[in-house]
């Protein structure tokens, strides 16, 4: 194996100016004759650094995880996408692990942080986390950033949730729509409370009344989005459209009016924030609002590098590009 004395050899120089200019310490005051020097060195050789021993003088992994409910669920691709892209960018590593109802990713990101396995965790709470199980993590002063949540203490990214409630209100408005229906997330769910707020919102610019018969709190899951469904369904005074709060849950509600024999979208017109590309596969293909996903990710992990550096917590809120309105059969009738 081609050591670093190899290569301070080859190019004629001392290990520690082999050393700075691999490293591309700015502060080191080397000619670039010398860097280009060892530089060719180090590629006549395959000269390759050892990063364990780097990270054991400066005390850091360079690595840093994101913890979602479910690293199959298409819907986290585009988060993960951009904090890769972001990480890249910063020579930092992603770890993906899994934080679900049996194992809480607030537990998975207290053991990765106290064993130094990693320099700080994302944390993408599931649905229904005990908010005191995220405020003991946040109280720590651990490196963490909450996605999608907001947590007294702890940093956090969160998307404009309102505004996509906003947007996919003012689609089923458009087509004629107007006895809407929320299919929302649990209660304890900031991004639910606040899409709730939007939905809301949207129905009172319109003077369109909110009948609290029709918004449910169930949650975001396929099953959850079948359950209130049914519960939607299970009456004669049906509403003639669904804002459906995650794209998950949209295809259980789709699911339920299928098998309850209501025509969506002729009767039903369904409407579901978040976009995943199953949603143009279902049946009918599901009308979703697209959100800034990869922008997420990236700006989370640009929070967390800044709260590993020593900055303090901060709560930013992710809102270019706007949601948009992606039009599928769920809504064209």
């Amino acid at each position: 194996m081609v050591s670093l004395s190899d290569v301070a050899g080859r190019a004629g120089v001392s290990v520690s100016v082999a050393s700075r200019a691999l490293s591309g310490d700015p502060s080191a005051r080397l000619s670039e004759i010398t860097r280009k020097r060892v530089h060719a060195a180090a590629a006549d050789l395959g000269y390759r650094p050892n990063h364990a021993a780097r990270s054991l003088r400066r005390a850091r992994t360079d690595v840093v995880a994101l913890i979602v409910p479910d690293v199959t669920n298409a819907l986290f691709a585009e988060l993960t996408r951009g904090a890769d892209a972001e990480a890249v960018s910063r020579g930092l590593t992603v770890l993906l692990g899994r934080g679900d109802d049996t194992a809480t990713g607030v537990a998975l990101a207290g053991r990765l942080l106290a064993e130094g396995r990693v320099d700080g965790v994302m944390l993408q709470p599931h649905d229904g986390t005990d908010p005191n199980e995220l405020a003991a993590l946040a109280a720590s002063g651990a490196p963490v950033v909450i996605v999608h949540d907001e947590i007294p203490g702890a940093s956090a990214i969160l998307l404009d949730d309102a505004a996509a409630a906003v947007v996919a209100v003012e689609h089923l408005v458009a087509i004629g729509r107007t006895r809407l229906a929320l299919i929302g997330g649990m209660p304890s769910s900031s991004s639910a409370r606040r899409r709730e707020d939007g939905f809301r919102s949207a129905l009172a610019r319109h003077g369109i009344p909110a009948r609290e018969e029709w918004i449910t709190r169930v949650g975001y899951g396929p099953e959850d989005g079948r359950e209130a469904m049914r519960r939607l369904l299970d009456t004669e005074d049906r509403p003639d459209a669904v804002v459906v709060s995650n794209v998950n849950a949209g295809f259980g509600a789709l699911a339920e009016a299928t098998r309850l024999g209501v025509a969506v979208p002729e009767s039903l017109a369904v409407a579901a924030i978040h976009d995943s590309w199953p949603a143009a596969y279902s049946a009918p293909a599901l009308t979703c609002i697209r959100t800034p996903l990869y922008e997420l990710g990236r700006a989370a992990v640009a929070a967390l590098s800044d709260r590993i550096g020593g900055g303090g917590p901060e709560v930013i809120r992710i809102s270019s590009p706007a949601p948009v309105i992606l039009a599928r059969a769920s809504t064209r009738v």
